[in-house]
């Protein structure tokens, strides 16, 4: 498994550090999502880890973002690209 992933892809107990915010996407809605998300916090460098995910369709997700707790869907959580640590790529 590779150590990149979409933050969407992320299994219970992962942790990492976000690397890329937004999609590739040049429509307004990925401008939209990529605002959103780093008024959240969600930014480059971030340290994050999934600590929870819904029994239907693992949606949503709870994160952990450098001190605070996030709640994302997964959709969104694609516009999210994070390099996981060692122990958690394993």
């Amino acid at each position: 498994m590779s150590n990149v992933i979409p933050l969407s892809e992320a299994r219970l107990g992962d942790k990492g550090v976000i690397t890329r915010v937004g999609t590739d996407a040049r429509d307004e809605h990925g401008a939209e999502l990529e605002r959103r998300l780093l008024e959240l916090g969600l930014v480059e460098g971030a340290v994050i880890q999934l600590l929870h995910q819904g029994a239907i369709g693992k949606d949503p997700m709870a994160l952990k973002v450098d001190d605070m707790r996030v709640a994302l869907r997964r959709r969104e959580a694609r516009g999210l690209t994070i390099e996981l640590f060692a122990q958690a790529a394993e």
